[in-house]
């Protein structure tokens, strides 16, 4: 019986190694391309660079322990930087190693990707105007029904999961208010004066 679990870890592993044998044409339809696998790392370099020069335009004078404020932007720079052109590397050398299949659809679904990014620019529109609570509570409903539509799940509709999901928002996001506004003093837009609403 351990004959026939080992000669199964063998063929698992060769399997796993013959997967990726040719980069440019993974077993996985998804499973990016070295092609798409370079431009990741290229991604990753731009953002660094773009990093190094915010990291510019902070002066360098040292702080507290002889650190300036720029010093974290400097760090994370290179890190970036590093990490990038690793992948680039990686990418121009066999691919990502062991990349596993990363699931999901193919193909994006816009719908839930609107409403989630409705969900965050209406919370930003509307926070002065609505306050925290109420535009927090509409961010997480159109956040939820999203996400609700991309698992296709079919109540997503439904005036009970709307309802259901306006609760949840406004006791999620009326207690992280007072917490803030009442405990914490710090002042979050509201609605009224109060600082309970």
């Amino acid at each position: 019986m351990s004959e026939s679990l080992q000669n199964l870890a063998q063929a698992a592993e060769a399997a796993q190694v013959s997967a990726y044998a040719d980069p440019d044409e993974p077993q996985s339809p998804n499973v990016p391309s070295k092609k798409a696998q370079t431009i990741v790392g290229a991604g990753v370099v731009l953002v660094a660079m773009g990093l190094a020069l915010g990291a510019l335009q902070i002066p360098a004078d040292a702080g507290y322990g002889g650190v300036g404020p720029n010093f974290l932007p400097w760090v994370c720079a290179a890190i970036l930087g590093i990490c990038g052109t690793l992948l680039i590397w990686e990418a121009q050398t066999g691919g990502f190693r062991h990349a596993a299949d990363p699931g999901g659809s193919p193909k994006a679904d816009i719908l839930p990707f609107v409403w989630v990014s409705a969900g965050l620019l209406v919370n930003a529109a509307l926070i002065g105007t609505l306050g925290f609570i109420l535009s927090c509570s509409v961010c997480y409903v159109l956040a939820v029904q999203g996400l609700r539509r991309a698992a296709h799940q079919p109540e997503a509709s439904a005036v009970g999961t709307w309802v259901k999901d306006v609760i949840t928002g406004l006791l999620i996001s009326a207690p992280v208010f007072w917490m803030f506004t009442q405990f914490l003093a710090i002042n979050l837009p509201g609605l009224t004066q109060t600082g309970w609403l």
